[in-house]
């Protein structure tokens, strides 16, 4: 299983794909799957019939998971997209570190 650097309510850039250049926010993430959903990118159309949930049927946009590789993390110090590392800090703890400013993030 491939290790996870992005987390719920990180921001991402989009590298490849129909979303190519867009910021967004995690929404969520798929671990074994390496996939995660990411907002405003990725729509698709879902045809949905009325129900107890939704009263009004009809065509509706929502996001679609896209791969891991295809987003990188936004550092929010700089702003700028940055690779990470995991490095144990002095309690044990795991924590991602910045490659470009090498600070931590939360």
């Amino acid at each position: 299983m491939k290790k996870n650097n992005i987390k719920k309510n990180d921001m991402v850039l989009v590298l490849s794909g129909e979303s190519k250049g867009s910021k967004g926010k995690v929404i969520k993430v798929y671990p074994n799957t390496t996939r995660v959903i990411v907002e405003g990118v990725n729509l698709v159309s879902r045809h949905t019939k009325p129900n107890a949930n939704a009263q009004e049927g009809g065509i509706i946009k929502k996001e679609a998971p896209i791969h891991m590789s295809n987003v990188m993390l936004i550092d929010p110090k700089s702003g700028e997209p940055t690779r990470i590392y995991v490095q144990k800090n002095k309690e044990g703890r795991k924590i991602r570190i910045s490659k470009k400013t090498g600070e931590e993030i939360k």
